[in-house]
């Protein structure tokens, strides 16, 4: 029984690898990968690797290797067309009908994705010949050098109505099949049906294995609307099913750990020039359910690049609404907002890739730009309705989302932010602490009683400070000095696992540190492991003492409410510890990226005290707060440090 190839890819884009291996090796994660002990050789050691990115699996153990199919037909003994049959029924897939009729529509299928094939290859030819001067300009002067237009395989459509006809005519291509593939414009009005892009620089859209299922066109006349024209749908082009560049970004993804969504061709491209190759766009503002799950089977945590503008919120807005129901175990977001102003191709070549380092290490978790936004539809709150209001919003929000156990630790995060934002004089009518707000049913618990003469607390305005009965407890005050949580979880975690650390040397070197006895310490662990990118922690430890860093150090791991949670501790495993470092990474980026934003906005509110400034400055004030919140946590002010991984 022979399927078509088409059938074959659609099941393994639906099915990850590790989905189906898992039915048979315990499997855990390894950085991007998983890894468990062989099914085909006796081991103690793991030696069976899994690759959703690749979809591949690799056996070092016994030298196997291969796709999905290949996996169960070696570990169950089937054939291969047993295999797809189990497979396409896991991925939710009809077995293709085999037939006649059925033989030929794949064979047009085929024949299609070479019409399509043709188009390329004549808009690359026209870009390059003396009628492509224009578009090679405007090309030029967007920063895209001819290296990088061929790597995208960059065309141009003569301003002609017939020039695509007849070169497909003259390569045997049929009339019809150059009107099925979109590239013919034609109807019942229509005598004689006409070139679809005329005078446009051309950007072929491939599929998932780099194939051109359709066309994106700019106009390089101002008066010509629309200004993007994109291919219609098609038996190939789904356009809410594609990611434009997804088939060159799945290796950078992986090598990167993520995948940035930005909204336009020239801004993928230009991205991609300055450095980041994990970058797709989607064709639109508006990001479907479809294009969401594409961009998880990429990465875990998309980040979703928006203009800073109105019309970019209300884009990251929609996005909230489409992914909140489908959040779940490695399935979140960021988002990242451009200044005002400037999409990705601006930023690109006016600041290069620092410039966009900037912007993306600033990306804000999903639950922050969620709060962000309430906040900002809900202002003022001055009024106790205003403020059940906002409250019973936040609650039918959380309940949209279908995981049960996110959709806990959703309500506690808001919660969290729903105290710093009214105070900590909010309490429960029985006169305890204030409870988190439930999303079970349309009652409520009892509400807390606000007073608007109680000053608003529990404001952090540094990244790193701890809070200040934190910085007079005994956990942190050690000799006179006062180490910031963040900082000392990150210099105990380095010790601890160098060989971790090690991978993350340049990020921690880059480090803004509150205190010059940390500071001087991360130098000196940071020379040492770029010297010798994997040393033990004893070695790590000899050249602190030998610094002059003995007592910093001492002093460091003698506090205990960090030093002793289980993912620091060297016995550790080294997946537990590598993302416990790299969230702390992240949560500190973002308290420096949120403390840049409220002198900002402090300024702005200075000039101008509008109700729109002020909400911002709350907004930022409260989201600092909740980070300073999670330190306290660690600490084990009223929680039990085993929630630790999970509160950062």
């Amino acid at each position: 029984m022979r399927f078509p190839p088409s059938f074959l890819d659609e099941i393994k884009a639906r099915l990850p690898v590790s989905e189906v291996v898992r039915r048979h090796v315990k499997l855990q994660k390894a950085g991007r990968e998983w890894k468990g002990l062989s099914p085909f050789s006796a081991e103690k050691t793991p030696s069976f690797f899994v690759n959703d990115q690749k979809q591949a699996w690799f056996d070092f153990s016994s030298g196997q290797n291969g796709n999905v199919f290949d996996f169960l037909m070696r570990v169950e003994g089937v054939t291969f067309p047993d295999a797809v049959e189990r497979l396409a029924a896991d991925a939710g897939l009809q077995l293709p009908e085999i037939s006649p009729q059925s033989a030929e529509r794949e064979k047009e299928r085929a024949s299609l994705q070479d019409v399509l094939e043709l188009s390329a290859t004549f808009y690359e030819q026209q870009l390059q010949a003396p009628i492509g001067a224009r578009a090679r300009g405007y090309l030029a002067d967007r920063g895209l050098s001819p290296q990088i237009q061929r790597q995208f395989r960059l065309g141009f459509s003569p301003n002609e109505r017939f020039a695509l006809r007849d070169y497909l005519a003259d390569k045997g291509v049929g009339r019809d099949q150059m009107i099925e593939t979109g590239m013919l414009i034609h109807g019942e009005d229509i005598a004689v049906p006409y070139d679809r892009f005329r005078g446009r620089v051309m950007f072929p859209i491939c599929d998932r294995s780099g194939r051109v299922i359709a066309f994106g066109g700019r106009t390089m006349e101002k008066d010509v609307q629309p200004k993007y024209l994109n291919s219609p749908e098609t038996p190939l082009f789904h356009k809410g099913a594609v990611l434009y560049n997804q088939h060159l970004a799945r290796k950078a993804a992986h090598d990167r750990g993520t995948v940035i969504s930005v909204e336009g061709y020239v801004d993928v491209i230009a991205m991609a020039a300055a450095g980041f190759g994990n970058v797709v766009a989607t064709m639109g503002t508006a990001l479907p359910a479809e294009q969401f799950e594409l961009l998880w089977r990429m990465a875990e945590e998309p980040i979703l690049c928006f203009d800073g503008d109105k019309a970019g919120r209300k884009a990251a807005d929609r996005a909230i609404d489409t992914a909140m129901p489908m959040l779940g175990d490695r399935r979140s977001l960021r988002f990242a907002f451009l200044p005002d102003g400037q999409d990705p191709d601006d930023l690109a070549r006016a600041g290069g890739a620092p410039a966009i380092e900037d912007v993306l290490a600033s990306a804000r978790p999903l639950v922050d730009v969620l709060w962000s936004r309430e906040v900002q539809l809900a202002s003022p709150l001055d009024t106790p309705e205003r403020r059940a209001s906002f409250e019973r919003r936040l609650a039918e929000v959380v309940k949209s989302i279908a995981d049960e156990t996110l959709r806990r630790h959703y309500r506690q995060a808001l919660d969290e932010r729903l105290t710093a934002l009214f105070g900590g004089a909010a309490q429960s009518r029985n006169g305890g602490q204030r409870r988190p707000f439930q999303a079970r049913s349309p009652q409520y618990g009892p509400r807390a009683r606000y007073r608007r003469d109680e000053p608003r607390s529990g404001y952090a305005l540094t990244p790193t400070s701890p809070s200040q009965s934190l910085a007079n407890s005994s956990l942190m005050a050690r000799g006179g000095v006062v180490y910031s949580p963040r900082e000392a979880l990150i210099l105990l975690l380095v010790l601890n696992h160098p060989e971790i650390a090690g991978r993350f040397v340049e990020d921690i070197a880059a480090l803004d540190f509150s205190g010059r006895e940390l500071a001087g310490l991360r130098d000196c662990l940071v020379a040492r492991l770029s010297q010798a990118p994997e040393p033990d922690g004893a070695a790590l430890r000899v050249s602190a003492d030998e610094a002059g860093h003995a007592a910093a150090r001492r002093r460091l791991e003698g506090i205990d409410a960090i030093s002793r949670q289980w993912s620091i501790r060297a016995e550790a495993a080294p997946g537990d510890a590598e993302e416990v470092l790299r969230q702390a990474l992240a949560l500190h980026h973002r308290a420096r990226a949120l403390n840049r934003e409220l002198k900002l906005v402090e300024s702005d509110l200075a000039q101008d005290p509008s109700d729109e400034n002020l909400a911002r400055l709350r907004d930022i004030q409260s989201e600092l707060a909740s980070l300073e919140g999670r330190e306290a946590t660690v600490e084990g002010f009223g929680v039990s440090s085993g929630l630790y991984q999970r509160d950062l």
